[in-house]
């Protein structure tokens, strides 16, 4: 993985639209629509955030209606990108070689992509069994900001998220802004909220989790609880448990000083990572 070495006077104020919505239960179309006018509501920012899975649900039976990179899905979310004049990142199901991967699609106003294959599989509801796993951590640029986009699961891997000591990149660090999508029940909602903020914390980085409402096909709960935390692990925003699109700015001076004032990356471990 290569990583750009950005001047701290390229970073830009970030607006990022947080879109925590009720997914529809292994509708793709009904979903297009609901998150469509959902994404809209976000014109005029920078980013917009959707959640884990969101054109059908987290569930293991999406293998058989799994799309391919050139289906109709990511061409709309291309297009949609193009009308709001935003970056849009969320995952889907998606076909690829016989495999089906949870891919995390991060797509631009110009209709060009990366894409991030959730690496940690949900072993619990047997996803390592049904799903291939990404390898590679993506790490991509916008305003200046360097963000790391992950899926779920992969908040509980620290090793994974370390944001490395690496001497060519901006202060000593990989990366300015994680993200988190998800599908991470109510159940299971405090170490949602404490998660966030340790990985906040510990990479003296921004962090963002956007998370899902309502109940699912399985009759699972999910309590929303959307956050944005800042480098210090305060949050700037939390939402509740409903419906609902948010929008915040994140302010890059507060990141830069931060780093300044408390430089702990300077005494971290030097290491690398086997993805084995």
């Amino acid at each position: 993985m290569q990583v750009v070495s950005t001047p701290a006077s390229r970073l830009q104020a970030l607006q990022v639209s947080l879109v925590q919505g009720a997914t529809r239960w292994h509708d793709a179309p009904a979903n297009r629509e609901y998150y469509g006018a959902l994404v809209r509501q976000g014109a005029g920012s920078d980013l917009i955030v959707l959640p884990e899975t969101f054109l059908s649900g987290f569930s293991n039976d999406t293998r058989a209606s799994a799309e391919a990179m050139d289906g109709g899905s990511v061409a709309w979310l291309r297009a949609l990108a193009g009308e709001v004049g935003a970056v849009i990142c969320g995952s889907l199901a998606i076909r690829e070689n016989g495999t089906v991967y949870n891919r995390l699609l991060w797509v631009q106003p110009d209709g060009g992509f990366m894409q991030y294959d959730k690496r940690h599989l949900f072993r619990m509801a047997g996803e390592h069994t049904r799903y291939g796993s990404g390898v590679e951590r993506l790490i991509v640029e916008l305003k200046g900001w360097r963000v790391l986009p992950q899926v779920c699961y992969d908040l509980r891997f620290p090793v994974w998220l370390r944001n490395r000591r690496m001497a060519e990149a901006r202060a000593g660090m990989e990366y300015d802004l994680a993200l988190f999508v998800a599908n991470w029940p109510a159940a299971r909602r405090q170490p949602w909220r404490t998660l966030l903020r340790a990985r906040a914390i510990e990479n003296l980085s921004y962090v963002i989790g956007v998370n899902r409402v309502g109940m699912d096909g399985n009759e699972i709960a999910y309590a929303g609880d959307s956050a944005v935390i800042d480098p210090v692990g305060e949050p700037l925003l939390e939402c509740g448990a409903q419906e609902q699109v948010v929008t915040v700015r994140l302010d890059p001076q507060l990141l830069l000083a931060h780093r300044e004032r408390f430089p702990a990356w300077m005494d971290a471990d030097a290491f690398s990572l086997d993805p084995g």
